[in-house]
């Protein structure tokens, strides 16, 4: 045979890939290509457009995309960097001044805004205190100012009347109810008022020295975002702090956290799922060519042509595969999202063209890790094979072909973006319990043969391959274990993580927030609230106070890397006394103290502890009300900060600080259509504040019905690709079993032996695959759960119907999927 060229053989690969398509021989690795493609497309642009609507929900809490805050304006070069991207801004200062109304007189938290603030999100008013709220994207004109209704309650004022901020007279013209970049701080004690910033100057309420906090805003599309972000950090001074989405609100940012750590593990076991299609229909076409190529090669075709050849021939099925693929994950993605149009009221973002290019380079990479092995065998097949049908090519040393597999999904998994600890907690354990279940079944399957000979013909038959094949047999179960476990993860997961998410936010989650409840007024507020709602948190007594001290050293002199930290040093600490360990706190070190406690000890919270390098037995001081109190840390614990319940980062024992001046916090629900008893309670307790959550409950509730529709969603695609891979691997040993068979109804066996066989075979191996299965979830379960998810683990008895499901499963799908097997002529297997 002449030596042919490149472009030759590109062409002769092109005509082999026509006829064996009309053949259907390249069918299954076709459909597990597709499979990748489809996945991770598909996850792709939904976890990206649906993240990118969550994230912009969640600006609202900021009422922009980015934030400078400072106690002075930015700079120039600040403000030029935001132009030259061409991205929305805004200002806002806030300052604190006192209002006046006669003898009354009331300290006001002042926000002067831009006329087109908020950039995200929208302002809630009233006309009057009887009138419903409604939202407006425009803030008060200049000589107006619009107040919280707390204002006029507290200084007996109405709308209508005119109020001095400093030199000026405003008129108040309506009662602002919500304002987004407000709802974060539960603990601003102060009412609220805003104004226009062109009036500020007039008012002389802001002078050099004042405490002022500027902010500058910024919104637009999120590369220019992403872009200023790094650009503003290289120019910031000392008392400037970059603020995002993740600032905005704890309990948001944690939501989307755990949202997408669910999609990217949701995108990684489809990719894992369809590594295993193409693993098997990859060693399928390998085999079903070793005598093509055994013939190619005894013509005279050179071992590197035979490799171009039919690398030419699978770069036509990856091009094939991969467009028709992308196509059908954006088409799926967007039927979905038509679907939740109503549920998604943010206007969703194109997604670009990112996520169908990385989804195209995830079945390339697949594909080569998981098919290059077995090509590179086809140029190595000797060209005896033409004789001899029993001759192997020289196959590559496992570490070899095992390296490249997982050296791909690795790149796959960088590609993704995807967690590290997520990334080695599912593909580690993944191949540490394949490992050792293999092992463990293949040493079983070694002791099936003294089982098996004083078994029937038909348990001899049915497991006769097993036996004589018991690496290539256990590589079966071992891949249909992973579809069963990725399947049981996902399902697993979903569940646990909605139900998580569902009892931090029952539907009776508390909505308001009460503060500044004195001594006298506590136990009235109490049986008053109570009538009105079902659910009260504690009321947990509260002081201010100034960190100082740590082991005798001023927390000035020490230096401190942590955010945390420094903001802890650098303001009054919110701090309580409990007898018990609050709901959704957690020791980690230490013990809570008891009932006869002595002495002044308190628990801080961990993140705090590490900032200021505390350890248990530490001593830290507090000045309280001009009072120093010496504490000893006698335990750590966590804080879901997720939760609208008052949390604390400092607790004392009791009986330690109850001499300082005290007043008492609480949250508690109240419906949406009790808001005449809510003024009515505002009138009857002027002194104490009440802080409207209903913003951030009613957001994270929405938050949380798109995640649940996503994790829904994503659950069905993973579980037909686990189906569809099944079947893909039960088609990739058709050719074997229909050989097989017809060889068994030439010498005599009947329809129903081979059904019977074949009913046994399969349930066998389904039951293993499921046992592995069952192990390998709950092995990965403890591992995402313990190191990435922080969710609490146990275990999950229901994983025990893993071995009886997939028995069932299996052999129904292998029964149905080989079904020309007993069907068949075997005249015409057997002519081929």
């Amino acid at each position: 045979m002449n030596k042919l060229s490149t472009i030759q053989l590109a062409g002769l690969a092109f005509k082999q890939l026509i006829r064996e398509i009309r053949a259907g021989e390249l069918r299954i690795l076709l459909v597990a290509l597709l499979i990748t493609v489809m996945i991770s497309t598909a996850i792709g642009y939904f976890s990206t457009r649906l993240h990118a609507s969550m994230e912009a929900r969640a600006g609202e809490f900021l009422a922009a995309d980015l934030v400078l805050r400072s106690n002075e304006d930015a700079t120039d070069a600040q403000l030029k960097l935001a132009k030259d991207l061409g991205l929305n801004h805004a200002k806002t200062v806030n300052f604190s001044t006192v209002i006046l109304n006669s003898d009354d007189l009331q300290l006001v938290a002042v926000k002067a805004a831009d006329s087109n603030y908020p950039l995200r999100g929208q302002l809630k008013i009233q006309d009057d205190l009887e009138t419903p709220e409604y939202a407006t994207n425009e803030g008060p004109k200049q000589g107006e100012v619009w107040v919280e209704s707390r204002l006029l309650y507290s200084l007996n004022l109405k709308v209508g009347d005119s109020v001095d901020v400093g030199k000026l007279p405003l008129k108040i013209t309506k009662i602002i109810t919500y304002a987004p970049d407000r709802s974060a701080n539960f603990y601003s004690f102060n009412p609220f008022a805003l104004m226009n910033r062109a009036d500020l100057e007039a008012t002389g309420a802001v002078q050099k020295g004042s405490r002022v906090t500027y902010r500058n805003l910024w919104s637009g599309e999120m590369d220019a975002i992403k872009q200023l972000q790094p650009a503003l950090k290289k120019t910031l001074e000392p008392n400037q702090k970059i603020l995002t989405i993740s600032d905005g609100s704890k309990e948001v940012s944690g939501a989307l956290n755990r949202a997408q750590n669910y999609l990217n593990l949701a995108s990684l076991v489809g990719i894992l799922l369809a590594s295993v299609a193409i693993a098997l229909s990859a060693n399928q076409f390998a085999n079903n060519r070793y005598d093509a190529s055994a013939l190619l090669r005894s013509l005279g075709m050179q071992q590197k042509q035979v490799l171009w050849l039919y690398g030419f021939e699978l770069l036509y099925v990856s091009a094939i595969g991969a467009i028709i693929g992308a196509l059908l994950g954006w088409l799926a993605q967007l039927g979905l999202f038509a679907l939740l149009q109503d549920l998604i009221s943010a206007e969703l973002p194109s997604g670009g063209i990112m996520p169908a290019l990385a989804g195209i380079a995830t079945g390339f990479t697949v594909l080569i890790g998981f098919a290059l092995p077995p090509l590179a065998a086809l140029g190595r097949t000797p060209p005896l094979r033409v004789l001899r049908e029993d001759l192997l090519p020289t196959p590559l040393k496992n570490f070899v072909v095992y390296g490249i597999a997982i050296v791909a999904l690795f790149l796959i998994m960088w590609q993704l973006s995807l967690n590290i600890s997520l990334t080695l907690a599912l593909l580690g354990g993944a191949i540490a319990m394949v490992a050792v279940l293999s092992f463990v079944l293949y040493v079983s399957v070694k002791f099936l043969r003294r089982a098996l000979s004083r078994s029937s013909f038909v348990w001899r038959m049915a497991l006769g391959q097993t036996l004589r094949y018991p690496v290539k047999s256990m590589g079966q179960i071992v891949a249909f274990g992973i579809i069963l476990m990725t399947m049981a993860l996902v399902l697993m997961l979903r569940g646990e993580l909605l139900q998580t998410w569902r009892d931090q936010l029952p539907q009776d989650a508390p909505n308001y927030f009460a503060m500044n409840i004195t001594e006298d007024e506590k136990d009235v507020f109490k049986n008053k609230v109570a009538a009105l709602s079902p659910n009260i948190s504690p009321f947990y007594p509260m002081v201010a106070g100034r960190l100082t001290e740590v082991n005798g050293v001023s927390v000035r002199k020490m230096k401190l890397d942590n955010e945390r930290a420094k903001n802890s040093i650098n303001r009054d600490l919110n701090l309580t006394w409990s007898a018990d360990l609050p709901n959704e706190n957690k020791l980690i070190e230490g013990q809570w103290w008891q009932e006869n406690h002595a002495g002044i000890s308190v628990s801080m919270e961990d993140d705090l502890a590490k900032g200021l390098n505390a350890k248990l037995g530490d001593d830290v001081t507090f000045v309280i009300a001009g009072e120093s109190y010496k504490a000893k840390i006698t335990s750590i614990r966590t804080v879901n900060w997720d939760t609208v319940q008052p949390n604390f980062f400092v607790i004392f024992n009791p009986n330690s600080i109850q001499d300082a001046p005290v007043t008492y916090l609480t949250s508690f629900y109240l419906p949406e259509n009790m808001q005449k008893e809510l003024i009515t309670l505002a009138r009857e307790f002027p002194t104490i504040t009440l802080l409207d959550l209903m913003a951030i409950v009613n957001q994270l509730n929405e938050i949380l019905q798109q995640v649940t529709l996503a994790v829904e969603y994503i659950l069905a695609l993973v579980l037909i690709a686990g189906l569809i891979v099944l079947i893909a691997g039960l088609q990739a040993t058709l050719s074997d079993r229909l050989r097989q068979g017809a060889i068994l109804r030439v010498l005599g066996a009947h329809r129903k032996m081979l059904f019977k066989s074949q009913l046994i075979e399969f349930a066998l191996m389904g039951g293993l695959a499921g046992l592995l299965a069952m192990i390998g979830s709950e092995f990965i379960s403890f591992l995402l759960y313990r190191s990435v998810l922080n969710l609490e683990w146990q275990w999950h008895p229901w994983l025990l119907l893993l071995p009886i499901i997939g028995a069932i499963l299996i052999a129904i799908m292998g029964i149905l999927g080989t079904k020309k097997v007993v069907l068949v002529s075997p005249l015409l297997v057997l002519r081929g």
